[in-house]
């Protein structure tokens, strides 16, 4: 049942459904600057793939920071400063993320896999390297 939703899901949002506000270069830096800002002092930051209405992260919180506290503190730094270069006011993200626990190295690499190669699953480009916006930063 799960993952015959997820798969859904993942279509809907591959066919560039919603505002698609991350497809805006300066909009797209913003966010994958945020993400990795902290890289090494509040969380280590395995893949990140920014897609035109989405974006996908493989990220390990380190003690005492937790995911919820991460995600509020990108989701609220990148909207703030979306909206002014946007000229708008409101809400830039939806409330709710989803997110999947790896439980081991092998779950890692298929979470990592599936993060960077979004943009050819979408067909934004034929190799995951082309995309602007997707970045192998993490260690293993």
């Amino acid at each position: 049942m799960f993952n015959w939703y997820s798969e859904r899901v993942d279509k809907v949002l591959d066919t560039g459904a919603g505002e698609c506000w991350l497809r805006e270069p300066d909009i797209a830096k913003l966010v994958a600057d945020a993400l990795q800002h902290f890289e090494g002092e509040r969380y280590e930051l395995r893949a990140l793939t920014i897609m035109p209405n989405h974006v996908h992260v493989v990220v390990r919180p380190l003690s005492p920071h937790t995911l919820s506290a991460i995600l509020k503190s990108w989701k609220g730094y990148t909207a703030l400063h979306a909206n002014r270069l946007l000229d708008c006011q409101g809400t830039f993200w939806q409330e709710e993320s989803y997110d999947h626990l790896c439980r081991d190295d092998d779950d890692i690499a298929r979470c990592c896999a599936y993060t960077l190669n979004n943009p050819v699953s979408a067909g934004l480009c034929h190799d995951p390297r082309d995309w602007p916006w997707t970045s192998h930063v993490g260690k293993k």
